[in-house]
């Protein structure tokens, strides 16, 4: 694995398990945006690979002290980063700069070269994306729930309009001319929305009571934004394992292309006779690697199918096309509206389909861990078994 893999590793580690709300913006979404806005900085500035390299472990790190400190997680995520290149035997004065890309990106950084500004612009990347409000309301909850206390939706807009007008501004000359356009294209609906604000605070009491009491027939908009960051999550990790499964596929079968081809030919001459366990123990090895991570990405089969009994008793989950590819258009589309029409069995079936989302990833990472412990100690225990032969050949 290479410095950056093994950073997006233990970075994935440590958001996993944590808890939604304590983190709703300041988890791996949020880190995998900054990493592909530094990616897109790279390109257009003409980084160079070196300086790439240190730029984007800042990235996968500039965070990861948000979970000790939530008021200076920046010093403490330049901590935690050297502490993880320190173990990887990275060279010192690149951990500094390392150290220091983290730094810049406090709010009040003004930043002193290129790489500070690209980090600084890529943090704030979200500023330019097309769904700039919900990804908002995210930090909102991540505010409310760290300080304890409700920001009303005029408090918030307000505050958002103050930091976007007077307290930022892109660095880069890529992000002035491509971000800088969307970002104000997210402030001016962000000054909407002060103004139809604002204009309702001249609603009589009446006429709030009646809007409240319309709303309660929606679904909630907080609710929807839980369930949409929540499932694209899942299926982000469910992409994530299966990618580190074909890795695997690749790697095994290329190790067994080689042996097959140059190795095995030679075994049945007597002089070549001590590699034999080696070469086999190697094939084993690449053979159970590549049945694990075959079983870690083979989809499993439903009936898909449901009876009217499965809807009345809500245990038919009809998002999930294994519950219904088999069933006509006619009686999906019935289904379907019973299930639009009523919230309460909705969000059931939202429930459903995550709970069922986290069964297939718990399935697929236990066996992707076994499939990578076989691959290292197979590969382990061959090498010491070619060791072994050759030693014991009089090599």
């Amino acid at each position: 694995m290479t410095i950056l893999q093994k950073a997006e590793s233990y970075i994935f580690q440590l958001h996993k398990d944590t808890p939604f709300q304590q983190h709703a913006y300041h988890n791996y979404n949020h880190t995998l945006r900054v990493i592909n806005g530094l990616n897109e900085l790279i390109l257009a500035e003409n980084i160079s690979p070196n300086d790439a390299e240190m730029l984007l472990l800042a990235g996968w790190f500039h965070d990861a002290g948000h979970y000790h400190n939530c008021d200076c997680h920046e010093q403490k995520s330049s901590e935690i980063a050297q502490q993880f290149l320190k173990e990887q035997n990275y060279q010192s004065d690149q951990i500094e700069r390392v150290a220091n890309l983290i730094l810049a990106t406090q709010i009040e950084h003004e930043p002193q070269d290129l790489l500070e500004a690209c980090i600084k612009d890529a943090d704030f990347i979200h500023f330019a994306d097309p769904n700039y409000y919900e990804i908002s309301l995210l930090l909102k909850k991540e505010i409310e729930f760290s300080c304890q206390r409700e920001l009303t939706e005029l408090d918030w807009n307000m505050s958002n309009k103050d930091f976007m007008l007077n307290k930022h501004r892109y660095y880069t000359n890529y992000a002035k001319k491509h971000w800088h356009v969307k970002k104000e294209k997210n402030l001016f609906a962000v000054l909407e929305r002060i103004d139809k604000l604002e204009s309702s605070d001249n609603i009589s009491k009446q006429e709030i009571k009646k809007k409240k009491f319309e709303k309660l027939d929606r679904p909630d908009r907080g609710i929807d934004t839980l369930f949409r960051v929540t499932l694209q999550n899942h299926t982000e990790l469910s992409a994530i394992a299966d990618s580190k499964a074909n890795i695997l596929l690749s790697v095994n079968a290329i190790i067994i292309s080689i042996s097959l081809s140059a190795l095995i030919p030679k075994l049945d001459s007597p002089s070549n006779a001590h590699l034999i366990y080696p070469t086999f123990i190697l094939l084993l090895s690449s053979v159970a690697s590549i049945i694990f991570a075959i079983l870690s990405t083979r989809p499993k089969i439903t009936s898909g199918t449901f009876t009217s009994q499965d809807m009345e008793k809500r245990k038919v989950n009809l998002l999930f096309f294994g519950n219904f590819h088999k069933v006509s258009l006619e009686d999906y589309t019935k289904a379907i509206h019973q299930v639009m029409n009523n919230r309460e069995y909705l969000y059931d079936s939202l429930v459903m389909d995550l709970h069922s989302l986290g069964l297939v990833l718990n399935r697929k990472y236990k066996l992707l861990r076994i499939t990578y412990s076989i691959f290292m100690i197979g590969i382990l225990v061959s090498v010491l078994a070619f060791i072994i032969a050759f030693k014991g050949n009089g090599f």
